[in-house]
């Protein structure tokens, strides 16, 4: 049974796509037959494989539900009760998990302010001072998001001298890697490349946004650490019962190059979407993944939303993003960019 209309297309947000079919494939494949539950299945066996070939021998790989409860969770395993994470002002764990880090993982987040969505070695440092004082959250844990909200990217070069910093001061360093694949296809390197060669302790890894059903994966790429993740998992309500689903796929993104496939064709959408439009609209940031982030005339936008789904970024400012995936169509790009085009030029 379809309840909705398969043709209607939008560039609101990489999580409106579907499955990749070879996702798809994998998922009824892992569907025959009993395994055991909670990980201990073939499949997630095959996943901690997978993991530790790209990240490195010493990765070990936690599926999640999602991706909220993967940033928690690896927060949690890298954060004292009395400690705090030094994030991007504009951080997804800062606004748009709903207070998860705060509410659920009883974590203190320091926001700094954050250069087209990076952090940078002077904001950490801003924030990492007090650390024995009893009356101030000691930080611990420096978070960055690769890609970042705003479809930025950082370099390896940017991620160590964050992790040289952090590390100097005996802090742990977390990537909300939701769009990672996004990133380290626009820099043409391995994903170790942005993680574990770079110093990054833990990784929220993320599938959704990139072709999977659901599911994400914490991943200890420190070999020191423990942070009872598995127990962790289990308490923050992130422990699927039928995990091998989560499992397979992962394998099926991670085992080839499908990672790659479906995040070079989301970036390549959106430079697309770029090139068609940028001499009709003020575009903030650069293009560096699979976002625009644009500001328009609020009667432009409103007209757009009237026949495309996007968000607003900031609304009083005339700010929206619009987002590719791996399923946008060179077609869907450019109905989409005539579409601004006329109604630009007309306002």
């Amino acid at each position: 049974m379809i309840l909705h209309d398969i043709d209607t297309r939008g560039f609101a947000s990489d999580n409106y796509s579907g499955i990749h079919p070879e996702v798809l494939t994998a998922i009824a494949g892992a569907n025959h037959g009993h395994q055991s539950s909670y990980g201990a299945d073939v499949y997630t066996e095959r996943l901690g494989e997978v993991f530790r070939r790209h990240f490195g021998d010493t990765a070990r790989a936690f599926p999640m539900l999602t991706g909220t409860g993967a940033n928690v969770v690896a927060l949690q395993a890298v954060c004292a009760r009395w400690g705090a994470v030094v994030c991007a002002d504009s951080g997804h764990i800062n606004v748009d998990e709903g207070g998860a880090p705060e509410k659920t993982g009883g974590l203190k987040l320091l926001p700094v302010r954050a250069e087209n969505g990076k952090l940078t070695v002077r904001a950490v440092q801003g924030e990492a001072h007090g650390f024995d004082n009893q009356h101030r959250a000691q930080p611990q844990v420096v978070s960055l998001s690769q890609s970042t909200e705003l479809g930025t990217v950082y370099t390896p070069g940017e991620i160590r001298a964050i992790t040289d910093l952090a590390h100097e001061h005996g802090m742990y360093v977390h990537m909300d890697g939701s769009r990672l694949a996004n990133a380290a296809v626009h820099l043409d390197l391995p994903l170790r490349a942005l993680t574990t060669d770079v110093g990054v302790d833990v990784l929220s890894f993320g599938g959704t946004k990139n072709g999977l059903m659901l599911g994400e994966v914490v991943v200890l790429l420190n070999p020191e650490l423990d942070g009872g993740i598995d127990r962790l998992r289990k308490t923050s309500m992130q422990l699927a019962s039928k995990q091998r689903f989560i499992s397979a796929q992962f394998i099926a993104l991670l085992e080839g190059d499908l990672w790659q496939r479906n995040a070079a064709h989301a970036n390549a959408m959106a430079t697309r979407l770029y090139q068609a439009v940028r001499r009709h609209v003020d575009v903030i940031n650069p293009v560096e993944s699979n976002a625009l982030f644009v500001r328009l005339p609020e009667k432009a936008l409103a007209r757009l939303h009237d026949e495309f789904q996007f968000y607003d970024w900031n609304v009083a400012a005339g700010e929206a993003r619009w987002m590719t995936s791996f399923d946008t169509t060179p077609d869907d790009v450019d109905r989409f960019a005539a579409a601004i085009r006329e109604i630009c030029g007309e306002a």
